[in-house]
């Protein structure tokens, strides 16, 4: 990625990171299940913001947001990497709505499935008008992936506004989790003039919950 491109792509986060400190934290009243479906013409019609959740197989993304959301079984949690393999809508407090996408990178599903779904995926990132922004989940005990680093320079490259979000950050002591996102920072600077919000979460600990929510906040505001 052009490094100017990618200055210019991040100057909005440095006002929102400033802008942060005014709101207070969000609070999920209501989570409501909505849609799923693969097509994104028959994502909801109407006009409310739209956040989306992604990251590879068993990253921990369904825990994540129930954690959100104050509830245990909004989205879907399985031991069974690769589960969710639709586009699935939540609306929050009757306001915006919470996207969890198909997860990538699961072999498993063979060819065929996985270009089914880097094509529903792909459509709804670069088709769906109502998408803010896009978090996506690292877990924090791995080394920086080659499949996420190539995903985050695709959103780059189309422009897509987005977080990263570190999951499980209960598995690692203080020192090793700090290393590792260092690691992530150090790499992550090689391609990116600018880096992108980054959060650190635990779903057990429920750590990084009112960081992620404040960030949504202050874009809403």
């Amino acid at each position: 990625m052009n490094k100017k491109s990618a200055k210019q792509f991040f100057v909005r986060n440095i006002v929102i990171t400033f802008a942060l400190q005014f709101f207070k934290t969000m609070e999920i009243k209501t989570a409501t299940f909505v849609i799923s479906n693969t097509d994104v013409r028959k994502c909801p019609q109407d006009s409310r913001t739209e956040f989306a959740f992604i990251g590879r197989s068993n990253v921990g993304k369904s825990s994540l947001i129930n954690m959100l959301c104050n509830q245990n079984k909004l989205a879907m949690t399985s031991s069974t990497p690769g589960k969710t393999q639709l586009i699935n809508h939540f609306l929050i407090n009757n306001e915006w709505y919470l996207v969890d996408l198909p997860g990538y990178g699961y072999a498993k599903i063979g060819k065929q499935g996985k270009e089914n779904l880097k094509k529903i995926i792909e459509n709804y990132i670069l088709q769906r008008e109502n998408l803010t922004s896009i978090f996506v989940l690292f877990d924090c005990r791995l080394e920086p992936q080659k499949i996420d680093l190539e995903f985050i320079r695709w959103l780059g490259e189309e422009g897509v506004p987005f977080a990263i979000v570190f999951t499980k950050a209960d598995k690692l002591s203080t020192g090793k989790l700090n290393a590792n996102i260092e690691t992530y920072k150090n790499k992550l600077l090689e391609e990116w003039e600018e880096l992108p919000p980054i959060f650190v979460t635990s779903s057990e600990t429920r750590a990084g919950k009112e960081d992620v929510l404040n960030y949504i906040e202050t874009i809403l505001k």
